[in-house]
């Protein structure tokens, strides 16, 4: 039996974090590296190796794997004055865990073949918890057989791994799974405010809206961050109105207008110019909450 690859894991917050704790824990090597080294105490504590800069642990892995905030920070280690499509050996292998877009994986899959190198596109959802759990759901875009050699890891990370075809495809079908994600909890609220005020307890609402056609996962997962009021702060404003930027350019590149992405985006945006970047991305029902005069608290909700 061939010996596991070594892994180089660029980027460690809430994501990259515990995919590659459970790479180390299926006994993978990994090194990691992150701008902000603390993030990776726990996983040098597992057994990882800490890479002093990207240039030294592309190197040296047989595949570097990264999950990055966006486009901006993907060009910048892959391409940057310390890149690792530049450092890495012929043969090796690039997967990009990241909510990228779609023309920057087209241009580095085509970078890196230039370089004998591999590039795979494969965005993640199913949130921080399943990430821990190893139940992500992964939809990989770019060559078969690279995808199908480097499926093992794929499986140690995710429960549901697509391969979804051409380069750019992964990034579509996530960009599109978040549009979902981001209408419905911009959504959510309304159903809450409309049973909360005809005076219906919160958890009867709640538990109303999980066994009808209304169902999703925001009111599945989601539902009790706005009962506590911290609205999810594993993912942030800033972070939602990148993706519905993202999701606007598909659009336009595909000469298709998108109204409920639309109106998503505005909301989202109206949410971090008021609540600021960082704020917790279902501070868009905050927004509602504010305009309606009451806080969706069981049982019967509070006055702002």
């Amino acid at each position: 039996m061939s010996p596991l690859p070594h892994v180089f894991f660029v980027g460690v917050g809430n994501m990259g974090n515990p995919m590659a704790a459970n790479l180390i824990k299926a006994g993978y090597k990994v090194s990691v590296f992150d701008v902000t080294p603390s993030k990776a105490d726990n996983l040098l504590a597992l057994g990882a190796t800490w890479a002093q800069n990207l240039t030294q642990g592309a190197a040296a892995a047989d595949v570097v794997m990264a999950s990055l905030p966006g486009p901006a920070q993907v060009r910048e280690v892959m391409l940057g004055d310390d890149g690792v499509l530049a450092a890495m050996k012929p043969g090796t292998c690039v997967i990009d865990t990241s909510t990228s877009a779609v023309d920057l994986v087209r241009e580095l899959v085509g970078l890196a073949k230039g370089l004998s190198v591999d590039f795979l596109e494969a965005p993640v959802t199913n949130a921080v918890d399943f990430a821990a759990l190893g139940r992500l759901s992964i939809f990989v875009g770019g060559d078969k057989a690279c995808f199908e050699k480097h499926k093992p890891i794929f499986e140690v990370v995710g429960e549901k791994i697509f391969h979804v075809g051409a380069p750019g495809n992964g990034a579509t079908i996530k960009l599109l799974t978040n549009l979902l994600w981001f209408v419905s909890a911009a959504a959510i609220g309304e159903g809450l405010m409309l049973g909360a005020k005809a005076g219906v307890p919160l958890e009867t609402v709640w538990e109303a809206i999980k066994s009808s056609a209304g169902n999703s996962w925001v009111a599945e997962h989601d539902v009790p961050s706005i009962f506590a009021g911290h609205y999810d702060p594993s993912f942030s404003l800033a972070l939602c109105c990148k993706d519905l930027g993202l999701i606007h350019d598909i659009a336009q590149s595909q000469g298709v207008n998108l109204p409920m992405a639309g109106a998503a985006q505005s909301l989202f945006q109206q949410a971090k110019q008021t609540y600021g970047e960082q704020a917790a991305e279902l501070h868009v029902v905050r927004l509602l909450e504010e305009q309606a005069g009451l806080l969706l608290r069981p049982p019967h909700g509070q006055p702002v």
